[in-house]
């Protein structure tokens, strides 16, 4: 059984917490108001560990083209072959959708992005009308497309372990 490499294991595992987290974090903070105590810190948060997982994705990006992945399974279909690539290339603009209008959103203001009390990721250019509106749709839904897109990622995975009873999740382990 031919595995994926131990730091693209790692890049995959980490960027999975981190989407997870971030989503879950995301939907709780528009719940919050005013006066809740998490109403600036969690906003913080969420785009510190946002910028932590764009470098994570651009690493992954440049490990994968560097350390191509293991060729599919042979006894997989030519549908799940493509649709296994569909998956993956509907993840990385998914992702870029919502790390761009994350982006988008957090500079909306014309102020730069704090991380982590660090450095500051300065706005790029002068925000335009409606800026932080439009961003926030974008960003909604493909964060919203992204976990549908995981739970479907991670369905087959299942089935290839459990029904198909072949080694596709374990190179991932």
């Amino acid at each position: 059984m031919q595995k994926y490499t131990r730091t693209a294991r790692s890049l995959h595992w980490l960027m999975a917490a981190g989407i997870i987290g971030l989503f879950a974090l995301g939907v709780w903070m528009r719940e919050l108001d005013y006066y809740s105590p998490y109403y600036e810190p969690a906003p913080y948060w969420h785009k510190s560990i946002g910028i932590v997982m764009v470098l994570l994705f651009a690493l992954r990006i440049v490990w994968r083209y560097l350390n191509p992945p293991p060729a599919p399974l042979a006894h997989h279909q030519a549908w799940e072959k493509k649709l296994a690539h569909a998956m993956h290339l509907f993840f990385y603009v998914a992702l870029a959708l919502v790390f761009i209008s994350g982006y988008l959103i957090a500079t909306a203001d014309n102020r730069p992005v704090p991380v982590f009390g660090l450095l500051e990721l300065p706005p790029l250019f002068t925000p335009f009308d409606g800026q932080e509106d439009i961003a926030g749709e974008v960003h909604e839904y493909a964060a919203w497309s992204v976990i549908v897109a995981a739970l479907l990622h991670a369905a087959g995975a299942i089935k290839h372990h459990v029904i198909d009873k072949d080694s596709t999740l374990r190179r991932m382990l």
